[in-house]
């Protein structure tokens, strides 16, 4: 081998290496702050300081919020599961509650933080970021950028062609019922949600992750949760209004709503937000939206979502779709709409809800609306598989005893 030849050899190797060694130091790093975002020890303080650890975009507050009136009171401090009595304050202590609020109509009775929370912390929502995007789809529907959710994805997103999406409707994709294959599990480091994650970490591309995934059933068929629908219904909204996401949630909700805080959506590498839950927002924002959707998407004579489609949007409309822990064709005994939830056993009741037990909870028949922000250090032990049954429930129960304008005693929980 000549001097030349070893010198080209090196180079190859030198060549070769320093992108591998780029490759794996992003690697590194991402699992490291991902691991460190998720660690129980510091998720309480993680979860309302989410935008130190990504890049975010910033969804601007009105300059002259809405303002709720305050009559606080006390809330009833029990609720029945399973035909036992329980205590909500041992419930909302154990899933890990900062933050909870209690209105009814244009009240709060109820707001209280824990753990080191304030009412200004952007606390991030998870999968509630989900109910946020559907309100958004909505509004586009009604100005005609999107024909029909009958359409097939491909229609608006030509790169859909040849991919698990192709002849997916968007009524599919926002009803979890897209067909593609996805494991949804926060626990197992190589799942595919945790790999969409660390796709975020290294700035990579979440439209290309959309892309790679392979088809496990009929659309249309089985209630399967996978939070990548969400994320192509972004595409599809940046795509058709030509804006993104940060500047539709802040032209059509975050300003119309005077909501009080500036919120802040995570992005990937290449400025995408992260549609299927990187929003944060403070909590009586979060009840703000709760106020929305309990007026049908009316805002003091405006109308700001489609009545007709906040209808849809909580009303599940396929046996697949219904709520019940004996529905075969569901992963979930909650009933589905377009990205919002229904109870296990609702009464036209219903919610937006996040991992580790943040949700917006609606019950029009009483017209209270109940927000929570949470770091719940149990939620991916299969012991606690019913917290959120349990915690909907105790939902019911306050909503029940003072929309009845039943006494409660009062809920008092340590910090």
């Amino acid at each position: 081998m000549t001097k030349t030849t070893k010198r080209a050899i090196w180079a190859i190797v030198i060549i070769a290496a320093v992108p591998l060694a780029y490759y794996g130091f992003t690697i590194g790093s991402a699992f490291s702050r991902m691991a460190s975002y998720y660690d129980l020890e510091h998720i309480t303080e993680n979860y309302r300081r989410t935008k130190d650890f990504f890049n975010t975009t910033t969804v601007h507050a009105s300059g002259t919020p809405w303002q709720f009136t305050y009559a606080k009171r006390d809330i009833p401090d029990t609720y029945v599961y399973d035909g036992e009595e329980r205590s909500i304050s041992q419930l909302m202590e154990v899933t890990g509650t900062t933050g909870l609020l209690v209105a009814k109509d244009d009240t709060i009775l109820f707001e209280e933080y824990y753990q080191g929370e304030a009412a200004d912390d952007r606390h991030i929502q998870f999968s509630v970021t989900k109910s946020f995007i559907s309100a958004l789809f909505g509004i586009a529907l009604e100005k005609g950028q999107i024909t029909s959710i009958d359409d097939r994805v491909e229609k608006y997103l030509p790169e859909m062609v040849g991919t698990s999406y192709q002849g997916v409707t968007l009524k599919d994709i926002l009803t979890m019922s897209s067909g593609v294959r996805f494991t949804e599990d926060y626990g197992d480091l190589t799942s595919d949600v945790n790999r969409m994650s660390m796709v975020i970490g290294t700035g990579g591309s979440l439209n290309d992750y959309a892309t790679s995934h392979e088809r496990e059933r009929e659309p249309g068929t089985f209630n399967d949760y996978v939070s990548v629908n969400t994320h192509v219904l972004g595409m599809v909204l940046t795509r058709v209004t030509g804006k993104t996401l940060t500047a539709l949630l802040e032209e059509q909700l975050w300003q119309p709503l005077g909501m009080e805080h500036d919120a802040y959506f995570l992005i990937d590498g290449h400025g995408m937000e992260v549609a299927m839950g990187g929003l944060q927002a403070s909590l009586r924002d979060m009840a703000r939206m709760g106020r929305l959707y309990l007026n049908e998407g009316n805002w003091d004579g405006n109308q700001i979502v489609p009545a007709d489609w906040v209808k849809a949007s909580v009303t599940p409309n396929a046996p697949h779709l219904m709520p019940g822990f004996d529905n075969a064709d569901s992963d979930t005994p909650y009933g589905y709409g377009y990205q919002w939830w229904t109870p296990s056993n609702p009464h036209g009741d219903f919610m937006a809800a996040g991992i580790y037990s943040q949700y917006i909870y609606i019950d029009p028949t009483t017209g209270i609306v109940i927000a929570k922000t949470s770091a719940n250090k149990g939620y991916n032990d299969p012991a606690n598989k019913l917290h959120m049954d349990m915690i909907i429930t105790a939902f019911q129960a306050i909503s029940a005893a003072i929309g009845g304008e039943a006494e409660g005693t009062q809920l008092a929980m340590g910090d």
